[in-house]
């Protein structure tokens, strides 16, 4: 391991992040007793400029009267350009102590994280909160991505990242129409076989993005998480796109519709074989430290301190869940 070692966020669990928009008070009352992970009560995209204010108001009905179990609650609040954005942070985290996170949308240098933390430091300290305010940020502009890993670093409240698929596509002028979807020309062409056919593969055009996110959050200790998969009457895709960012290290990812809750829980929690591999690796590997070897041989693969790592990491995901 390097000699500089980076502390790692708040542990949450953060499979399902459900998003239900803050003008909306029976979404909200339905998503306490749903079994997402984390909600984050919505001011920003899902809300009228009209409506704005009134939403507000809901969330802060909604803080402090439902019951959210053990939920982690989050607001969204409105982008730094808006002149909504003060009164959102201002009005809420004053009258909600049941708040536990900020996420913050088109984050696109670490200054604008600052401005937050500057403006939530100074409230908890005038209404002498206990709890201390986290921050999620939305990764959905290339000016974001080109300066995640400074973002990255950019504030001790900062605990995980999303990924904005959708402004993203729009930042970049990807050609999507599909939020968090494939495109059948984002594709290779194999060579002829001796019959003259071709066989199309397609491919993720978001693999870039979510990787280099990922690692910018592994490397400094922060929860990746993937964002919005559209549309809701396709949970194959969804279950697709969960995956395909749970076999890179995400994890969770966001719900857009409370039948996406589940399918993301399934994903991103670990399967009991895994959880049984995993603790037999540490096992063969207790044996091994006992014989004074430094590796060993597990169903005929070689495991040493890497795989250690890896299943301590798994085995600790899993005990979370219970």
């Amino acid at each position: 391991m390097s000699f500089t070692l980076i502390p790692q966020a708040k542990a949450r669990l953060h499979r399902s992040e459900l998003a239900v928009p803050g003008s909306n008070p029976t979404f909200m009352e339905k998503s306490a007793n749903s079994a997402a992970d984390v909600i984050f009560l919505d001011l920003e995209d899902a809300v009228a400029p009209d409506d704005k204010e009134k939403a507000r108001t809901n969330i802060i009905q909604a803080l402090n009267d439902l019951d959210w179990g053990n939920k982690t609650m989050m607001i969204r609040i409105n982008g730094l350009d808006t002149h909504y954005m003060y009164r959102d942070v201002v009005d809420i985290v004053e009258a909600c102590p049941r708040l536990d996170m900020i996420l913050i949308p088109k984050v696109g240098v670490p200054q604008d994280v600052y401005a937050i933390d500057v403006l939530v430091t100074q409230i908890e300290q005038a209404k002498k909160r206990d709890k201390k305010i986290g921050f999620e940020v939305l990764i959905e502009t290339a000016l974001g991505m080109a300066n995640v890993e400074a973002i990255a670093q950019s504030s001790k409240r900062l605990e995980a990242m999303s990924f904005g698929v959708a402004d993203y596509a729009a930042s970049t002028r990807a050609r999507s129409t599909v939020i968090g979807g494939v495109n059948p020309d984002f594709s290779v062409l194999t060579d002829k076989d001796e019959s003259g056919a071709r066989q199309t593969h397609w491919q993720d055009p978001w693999l870039f993005a979510q990787n280099r996110m990922l690692v910018a959050c592994r490397a400094y200790g922060l929860r990746p998480i993937d964002g919005p998969f559209g549309d809701f009457s396709d949970p194959d895709g969804y279950i697709s796109a969960a995956r395909r960012c749970a076999a890179l290290g995400f994890e969770g990812k966001w719900a857009i519709h409370p039948t996406q809750i589940e399918l993301a829980n399934q994903v991103f929690t670990p399967s009991e074989a895994e959880v049984t591999k995993a603790r037999r690796i540490l096992e063969a590997m207790e044996e091994a430290a006992k014989a004074g070897r430094g590796a060993v041989s597990l169903d005929g693969r070689l495991i040493d301190i890497a795989s250690i790592r890896m299943a301590e990491a798994l085995i600790e995901k899993a005990d979370a869940m219970k």
